[in-house]
């Protein structure tokens, strides 16, 4: 499945397969965007890119991760 910056969720997911021992308090905006774009499943334009997407995807895997 390919990844584009609407699909949080599924870019969550991902994140928290590819890299299960990152402590997601840990990660900065900067560290988070690399982390997706070098995701091989991600094929959205990496320049549509805010501080407001990427707020909400580590909001997301943060609120994923402490369901666990």
């Amino acid at each position: 499945m390919l990844l584009y910056w609407e699909n949080s969720y599924e870019i969550v997911l991902t994140l928290m397969e590819r890299y299960p021992d990152v402590q997601v308090e840990s990660v900065g905006m900067d560290q988070l965007y690399r982390m997706i774009v070098e995701l091989p499943e991600f094929a959205d334009d990496p320049r549509l890119a805010n501080e407001g997407i990427l707020r909400d995807i580590l909001r997301e895997w943060y609120e994923e991760d402490s369901s666990e």
